[in-house]
């Protein structure tokens, strides 16, 4: 990458804008990425989770199909100024929120990442801990949970194990993290389909699962279906938001929009197997098991466990890098230049992940899905609505290129002291709309009104839209126009 000479102190190349001789991912490649992200566990525990809250097969499959929809519309929109300029994230921020306001969604979204690096890899560890020989796995002294932590030595271990296997291929940087999800998406499918296969013998057929009747009905279902369709979204809000990072690689709009159309293809179809496996568990075994590391550890023999344990480990890989990683290295990259390489903010990941505790985050599936996913989904719908906002409604596409490296006083993307306080009024309105119902859910005030848990249900609508609205009545107000000056020929040579 070429040395962009406003970057500000420090200089990185990893934020600078990717000249045209690298933008070679094709509609395949990010086709591949997005098989790698959606083929993983926590997608299967969350397919898992709605039929364990009660949903069948059929009704899972159509609010997943609906909200991957909805993710794709912010996925293309967003990612096409990066494909335009080769941008990322914490760059194309700098337009909405300020050259240093943009700090402050990067690093809202890159701690939402490291917590979902820390659940990847506990889910990981325990795929390793399955592997351990018994004699191990009984030593009560390494199985007592650690005072104050909740979890053993055993399987802090073994998370300790697994997070190290992921920063020897983050190593690499992002070529290498491209090949592991093209080469790998075959192998996923491949071990998706032959677990699929065996949940359609021992069930005696998709019959059975398929015609299990939902255990919510009427009003039961649409209290359910409305958060469920939120969580879904909240579970892509994240990278919806950091695409950039990847789409920047992209050799045109066409094959940004093509390959961005695998998510709710492939997030369909995987979805389908994992609900048709989860709802095969109770026919088989007279019970709903949604999480697969338990679900592996009853079927088949050794060699069948470890094949499983290779395509589990293989997943969480390919989602876990791309999907979490990236933007907080990104986002320490862009705050600190002179202290933080790509390789150095994605350890700084890591650990942060491990920090979070992330066993505490998948206790149940009303936590998982509740707490954690419409938590992200109230924090992500406001910076999303904000930078849609201003980059289509307030700005009709235009940006300066060099001026968003720029950190002089009297560059366009400075506005009071490097930050935008439209962008951030607007954030908090977002925010301000949903808290009451996340501290609600979480048992800090024990009473609030249906209007206000409602809008905790559907929290990424909610905040999305009124961060939207907000953003753009502050903005047109103040008769912003844009600068024809935004589109002219930057001073970098691609």
């Amino acid at each position: 990458m070429p040395v962009c000479p406003r970057l500000g102190s420090g200089g990185s190349d990893d934020l600078a804008p990717t000249p045209k001789s690298a933008r070679t991912m094709t509609g395949f490649d990010l086709a591949s990425l997005w098989v790698g992200l959606v083929v993983g566990v926590p997608a299967y525990y969350l397919a898992g989770s709605l039929v364990d809250l009660g949903m069948s097969a059929i009704q899972g499959v159509a609010t997943v199909t609906l909200a991957n929809l909805i993710v794709l519309a912010t996925l293309v929109l967003t990612a096409a100024p990066a494909v335009t300029h080769g941008l990322p994230f914490p760059v194309l921020a700098r337009a909405a929120f300020g050259v240093h306001g943009a700090h402050v969604p990067a690093v809202v979204r890159a701690v939402i990442g490291c917590g979902w690096f820390g659940i990847e890899s506990w889910i990981g560890g325990r795929a390793i801990f399955l592997l351990l020989p018994v004699w191990l796995k009984t030593h009560a002294p390494l199985l007592k949970p650690v005072p104050g932590l909740g979890a053993s030595p055993l399987e802090i271990a073994c998370l300790l194990v697994f997070s190290a296997a992921q920063l020897a291929v983050i190593m690499r940087g992002m070529d290498g993290i491209r090949k592991l999800e093209k080469y790998a998406a075959p192998v996923l499918v491949a071990l998706t389909s032959a677990l699929l296969a065996w949940a359609y013998v021992s069930a005696g057929g998709f019959g059975p699962i398929l015609s299990l009747p939902p255990r919510l009905v009427g009003g039961d279902f649409w209290q359910l279906f409305f958060p469920a369709l939120t969580a879904n979204i909240s579970f892509w809000s994240t990278v919806a938001i950091n695409i950039p990072d990847f789409a920047r690689y992209a050799r045109s709009q066409t094959d940004q929009v093509l390959g961005q159309i695998g998510l709710p293809v492939f997030m369909g179809m995987f979805t389908f197997a994992g609900l048709a496996i989860t709802s095969s568990t109770e026919a088989i075994f007279g019970q709903v098991i949604s999480d697969p590391i338990e679900l592996l550890s009853r079927i088949g023999g050794p060699a069948t466990r470890v094949l499983a344990i290779f395509g589990i480990t293989l997943a969480i890989i390919t989602t876990n890098i791309a999907a979490n990683v990236v933007a907080p290295a990104n986002t320490l990259v862009a705050l600190a230049p002179q202290t933080f390489t790509f390789a150095k903010g994605a350890l700084a990941t890591a650990l942060l992940g491990i920090a979070l505790q992330p066993w505490r985050l998948l206790g149940s599936s009303e936590s998982f899905v509740f707490t954690w996913l419409l938590g992200n989904a109230a924090l992500m719908g406001p910076i999303g609505g904000v930078v849609l906002a201003d980059h289509y409604i307030v700005r009709r596409t235009a940006l300066d290129v060099d001026a968003l490296y720029s950190e002089e006083a009297d560059s366009p993307y400075y506005f009071q002291g490097g930050f935008n306080v439209a962008a951030m009024v607007a954030m908090a309105a977002g925010f301000a709309a949903v808290m009451p119902g996340f501290l609600h859910k979480v048992g800090v005030l024990p009473t609030m009104s249906k209007a206000l848990v409602v809008a905790y249900d559907n929290a990424w609508f909610v905040s999305f839209f009124i961060a939207g609205a907000v953003y753009s009545l502050l903005r047109l107000r103040r008769g912003v126009e844009v600068k024809r000056q935004y589109s002219r020929a930057t001073k970098y040579s691609y």
